[in-house]
């Protein structure tokens, strides 16, 4: 059995990387299988060890040399013999997925604080909006309000000219009748 330690430098994490090497490494059977981010001295780079035989070990670091993600950036890519033992491919898989979903279940705590947040600012907006249009309406019945007492206080100084004018007509009237 053969093993490998592949260094690969560069715009190496947050690109599925480590996804896309598990994939390949599964598609050639590669046995034992490790891969880590790790920054070393500010720069990305991705640790990846395997094992198995030689032929496909070979392989493996022939694909690493050539092919990675279409978001990486490769600067490098050493090769060393790795003289650790490496974990089962399927024990990488398992704690890989792991840690996929504990990402995810963060990215989706950090989605829900931010609808809480537009949530609260939804409903404060909505308070504005109540705030506005109560004293809106307010502005308009004391408006309107005016208007009527207004239009009422004209219909009674209509009626109260009126009334005088039917009492002279009914002096007149009486006078020429003679009821006076």
């Amino acid at each position: 059995m053969k093993a490998k330690k592949i260094i690969i430098k560069g715009k190496v994490h947050d690109v599925g990387y480590r996804l896309f090497l598990l994939t390949e490494a599964e598609s050639m059977f590669i046995e034992n299988f490790d891969a880590r981010n790790i920054v070393v001295n500010g720069e990305q780079h991705l640790i990846v060890n395997v094992g198995g035989p030689e032929e496909k070990i070979n392989r493996f670091v022939e694909f690493t040399h050539s092919n990675y993600p279409p978001e990486a950036s490769v600067l490098a890519v050493d090769v060393e013999d790795y003289p650790e033992e490496i974990r089962s491919i399927d024990s990488f898989r398992q704690s890989f997925m792991v840690s996929q979903l504990a990402k995810i279940a963060q990215v989706g705590a950090g989605m829900l604080r931010k609808q809480d947040t537009s949530l609260d600012r939804q409903d404060m907006m909505l308070e504005k909006q109540d705030e506005t249009i109560t004293a809106i309406r307010e502005e308009s019945e004391k408006k309107t309000r005016e208007v009527i007492k207004g239009k009422i206080e004209e219909d009674v100084e209509w009626l109260k000219a009126e009334i005088i004018e039917i009492k002279t007509t009914l002096g007149k009237v009486k006078e020429r009748v003679g009821l006076v």
